[in-house]
C-alpha cells in the first residue's frame, strides 16, 4: 500500500487543542515497511514534524513543510523475560506499535492479566509518544516498566534498538524529545516488561482514598478504573473542551529554595524524595492557582475552572493566544515565587 499523502493538509483535528493549522504536506505512515520512504520524504522537506496523537503539541503557525503522522498499529506478547522487574516475578515482555492509542494499550495489557501500567490509564496520546515524554502519573513512571524502543534514524534510515537505560529518561524528558517536535528518531514500537503478579502502587493520596487499608487489595483493573475516575473528575475531556492536559511540568527546585518558600508561603505543598535530598518538587498547578489564574479566560483561551494546570481552547483560540497566556502565567509565578515553569507542551 503506498504512503497516504495529502497536500495542503488541515491539522485542526490532529491536535488536542483543536488549533487551526495547515501543513504543506501530510504523510500518514500506517505500514512499517513504508517507513524508509517516509523518511526520504522528510529529508527532502523543510521544517518537518513527527506527529502522533497530537496530544502534547501547540501549533502557533502553519507548517511550511511535511508532517509525518505515525499511525502504526499492532500489539503482541513475547513471553517470559527477566528484564525490568526482577527474576522472581512472572515477567512478560509485550510490544506495541508506535501509533497505538496509549489508553487502549493499557487496557489490553490488563486484559492479558498483566500489571504495571494500571496507574497510567487514560493518559492521552500514543504508545510511541510515551517514552518521548517519559509519561508518569499517580506514583508510577513509564521508565519503571520500559524495556526498549525500536526506531529508525531520520538522518540515514538505519534501525536501532534502545534499551531503557539508553533512552535518557528524565522528568518528562528523554533522548527522543525535541523542542520543535522533530527528533532524530522515528519510533516504530515500544516494548514493556510487565508482570503477572500484581503489586499495587497506592501511595498517591487520591488512590489511598479510593482504596483504604481496611478494603480488600484491589486488582490492577480496579486501580485503572479508579485512576480513570480521578482523571475524569479533575481534568476536562479534550473531546468536549480542547486541551493538552498538564501544560507545565512540576518544577524541581533546590532544597534551600523550597525551605524558603515553605517559610514564606505556609501551606505550599513540597514533595521531597529521600533519594534526592538536595532538591524538591513543587506542584505547578498550586503555584498558578495562588497567582489567581484559575478560571481566567481571554477570549477563547483560558485556564480551566477546576484545574489551574490545564490551559484550554474554548472554541477558536489561536495557538499564539494560548502561548501568550502561558507566558503571562510564567511571568507571574516567577514574580511571586521565584520559580520558572517549563512547558510540558511542545510549541510548534
Amino acid at each position: 500500500m503506498p504512503l497516504a499523502i495529502t497536500e495542503s493538509a488541515d491539522l485542526t483535528a490532529l491536535n488536542a487543542f483543536g488549533i487551526a493549522a495547515c501543513a504543506r504536506r501530510l504523510i500518514t505512515l500506517s505500514e512499517e515497511s513504508d517507513a524508509p520512504e517516509a523518511i526520504d520524504q522528510l529529508q527532502s522537506a523543510p521544517a518537518s514534524l513527527l506527529l502522533g496523537a497530537g496530544s502534547n503539541l501547540l501549533f502557533t503557525r502553519d507548517i511550511d513543510g511535511t508532517v509525518l503522522k505515525v499511525s502504526l498499529t499492532g500489539r503482541k506478547v513475547f513471553g517470559a523475560t527477566t528484564a525490568g522487574i526482577g527474576p522472581d516475578d512472572a515477567n512478560v515482555l509485550v510490544e506495541a506499535a508506535a501509533g497505538e492509542p496509549w489508553h487502549d494499550f493499557v487496557l489490553w495489557t490488563l486484559a492479558q492479566g498483566l500489571s504495571g501500567l494500571e496507574n497510567l490509564a487514560l493518559i492521552p496520546g500514543s504508545v510511541g509518544a510515551a517514552p518521548v515524554q517519559n509519561i508518569g502519573a499517580y506514583g508510577v513512571e513509564l521508565g519503571e516498566h520500559l524495556h526498549s524502543v525500536r526506531a529508525l534514524s531520520l538522518e540515514d534510515g538505519r534501525p536501532c534498538e534502545f534499551a531503557a537505560s539508553e533512552c535518557g529518561l528524565g522528568y518528562r524528558d528523554s533522548r527522543f524529545r525535541s523542542a520543535t517536535g522533530l527528533s532524530r528518531w522515528l519510533i516504530l514500537s515500544v516494548r514493556f516488561a510487565l508482570s503477572r503478579n500484581s503489586r499495587p502502587r497506592l501511595h498517591y493520596p487520591d488512590l489511598q482514598s479510593a482504596f483504604p487499608p481496611t478494603a480488600p487489595p484491589p486488582s490492577p483493573l480496579d486501580i485503572a478504573q479508579a485512576v480513570c475516575t480521578i482523571r475524569r473528575r479533575k481534568l476536562p475531556d479534550p473531546a468536549e473542551l480542547r486541551n493538552a492536559g498538564s501544560f507545565f511540568r512540576n518544577p524541581v527546585v533546590d532544597a534551600t529554595h523550597a525551605d524558603r518558600l515553605s517559610a514564606n508561603h505556609p501551606g505550599i505543598p513540597v514533595y521531597r524524595d529521600p533519594a534526592a535530598p538536595h532538591h524538591a518538587k513543587l506542584p505547578a498547578g498550586w503555584l498558578i492557582e495562588q497567582c489567581g489564574w484559575k478560571g481566567t479566560r481571554r477570549g477563547d483561551a483560558g485556564v480551566h475552572t477546576q484545574h489551574a494546570l490545564v490551559l484550554v481552547n474554548y472554541g477558536r483560540a489561536r495557538g499564539s493566544d494560548i502561548a501568550a497566556l502561558a507566558a503571562d502565567i510564567q511571568a507571574s509565578v516567577i514574580e511571586r515565587f521565584g520559580v520558572r515553569l517549563e512547558p510540558e507542551v511542545v510549541f510548534v
